[in-house]
Parts: structure tokens; C-alpha cells; sequence
């Protein structure tokens, strides 16, 4: 996920609030994972009820099953090669959010929803990008990351490939040179939402067999995202089965990031009622419709 494109850095001083009470945020942390279309339809749900002033701003944690490939919403199906993703036993499922594709699969995805007008929100994309990815960080610092932020001037040009995790953009997480974390964010309906992913283990070359590539140009990019994206079990370097990559430990480690990071008061809650049933709704019409995931 990737889709800053602010033309000046910004940078964001939140000392002001130190001596404030933390503001009041949901949590949800989805216990089993979703499918793509369900975890979709979700995110976008409780922006929308945060935006209506139905739901506390929101922080999610959620996992993806089966895998899926997630399309950025104004990116061509024809990057992907659709027989080859079912084949794979791979969903398909067009984000609401821009950038390029992604392979959801052994990875902590996270969303932040709130209204346009919140305090965290104000200002442009790249504002409420930079705040968040200072969270971001923080909780991987608590996971012993080297992370760092990719400088606000950084911008991904027209030559990049489809593939999200190709190179970073603005504020996104990097360890040395290497891509570890990939954000998007959508501003519309007066809501802000921006979600994102953390490759935990694995082959950050998978998603290059779902693409709709020539062998020889597969053979390449592949080569270039095992040099420019990797893992956090590459990053901390530890086993894959290590517990210190498990889903577990890296929700317990962000949520303490993005608490102590935006001076936030993180309240465990769950979906409402009128959440479930907007998603449901989200579900049949837009992120579960094969036509709709296809349209572009």
C-alpha cells in the first residue's frame, strides 16, 4: 500500500498534549483472520460510522484468510494475472484506498479510521501520514526494529512496477534500504482512513506469481523486491517461527506505539451492530462483487 503525494514535508509536534489526558480511541483486534472482501468492507464500515459520529476514531489489528491480492482502487486488473491468483487459491479484492498490489498472507495489517475534522487528522494526507507513521515506528521499536521513516520528499514515480512493496514512498517504514511496511490513505465522505501492512515471514517475492508478467520480467522483479522489501522476521533477524514475528506479540507491541505515540487512550471493543450490518451490505455490493473487484 502506498499513495502519499503531498508536494512539501510536514512535520507534526505533538508535545502540546503531553500534559493532557489521552484522547479516548476504539481497539479492535480482529481474533481470527477474514477474508479480503470481509476485512475491506470492515475497515471502510467504521470509517464511515466514525465520520457519521457514531463510533470512537479507531484503531484495527486483522489478519487475512485465505491470502489475498489487494488492488489499490485505481489500479488495473490487468496487472494481475487472475487465472494464475485462483490457481494459488488467492482471493481477489479492490482496496478503497490507492497504491499497488499487495499479497495479504503471513502478515499484521492495521487501519486507522476518524473523522476528517479529528485533531490527528487535520491538515493534508501527509499530516495525518507522518503521525501515524511515528506510531508505526514506535511499535517496532518495542519489537527491537531497526525501522526507520522514508524522508517526506520521497515520491514513487510512473515507472514503478504494480507491486506495492517495489519502493517506498514518503514517511513509509524502511529498515536500511529495504521496504518493511506499505500505507495507504483514503480521504472522502468526511473520514479518513488509512490501513497498512507488515510482512511477518516468508517469500516477500510471492505476490510475483500473481502478476501478469512475461517470465523473463517476473524472473527481474523478483530479484529487485528481494532486494528492496523484506520482512520483519528478516528485519530482527530471527527464525520464522520465532515468537518475536508472531501476531500476537506485534499487536501487543503497536498497540503500545500508537498509545504512547499520539497520546492515546486504546479502548478493546468490537464491531457495533450497525457496523456489522454496513459491512455485510459492503460485502454484497462492492468488495465480494467479482465485477465490482474487476471494474478497472
Amino acid at each position: 500500500m502506498s499513495e502519499p503525494n503531498a508536494a512539501e514535508d510536514v512535520f507534526v509536534d505533538l508535545a502540546e498534549l503531553e500534559d493532557e489526558t489521552p484522547t479516548l480511541w476504539r481497539l479492535i483486534v480482529d481474533a481470527a483472520p477474514r477474508s479480503g472482501a470481509a476485512n475491506m468492507a470492515i475497515d471502510q464500515a467504521i470509517a464511515e460510522a466514525c465520520a457519521a459520529g457514531d463510533s470512537l476514531p479507531t484503531v484495527r489489528f486483522y489478519r487475512w484468510n485465505p491470502p489475498a491480492v489487494s488492488l489499490g482502487r485505481l489500479q488495473s486488473i490487468a496487472d494481475i494475472d487472475a487465472l494464475r491468483v485462483a490457481e494459488l487459491g488467492y482471493e481477489i479484492v479492490r482496496r478503497p484506498t490507492g497504491g499497488r498490489a499487495i499479497l495479504h498472507t503471513d502478515e499484521f495489517t492495521y487501519s486507522v479510521a476518524a473523522a476528517m475534522q479529528h485533531p490527528l487528522m487535520r491538515g493534508g494526507v501527509m499530516d495525518a501520514y507522518l503521525r501515524i507513521s511515528n506510531a508505526l515506528l514506535a511499535g517496532l521499536h518495542r519489537l527491537g526494529a531497526p525501522a526507520e521513516k522514508a524522508p517526506g520528499d520521497v515520491r514513487v514515480g510512473a515507472e514503478v512496477s504494480a507491486v506495492c512493496f517495489e519502493a517506498p514512498s514518503a514517511y513509509e517504514i524502511t529498515v536500511g534500504s529495504r521496504k518493511l511496511m506499505g500505507s495507504a490513505q483514503s480521504r472522502r465522505a468526511n473520514y479518513v482512513l488509512q490501513h497498512g501492512s507488515l510482512p511477518l515471514v516468508g517469500d516477500i517475492t510471492r505476490l510475483i506469481d500473481a502478476l501478469a508478467l512475461a517470465p523473463n520480467e517476473a524472473a527481474l522483479l523478483r530479484a529487485e523486491l528481494r532486494e528492496r522489501a523484506c520482512t520483519l522476521a528478516q528485519a530482527l533477524g530471527v527464525s520464522d517461527d520465532s515468537e518475536a514475528v508472531s501476531f500476537a506479540c506485534v499487536v501487543a507491541a503497536m498497540q503500545a506505539g500508537f498509545a504512547t505515540a499520539l497520546h492515546l487512550s486504546l479502548e478493546p471493543s468490537e464491531l457495533t451492530a450497525a457496523e456489522v450490518r454496513r459491512s455485510a451490505a459492503l460485502i454484497r455490493t462492492q468488495f465480494g462483487s467479482d465485477p465490482w473487484n474487476r471494474q478497472r
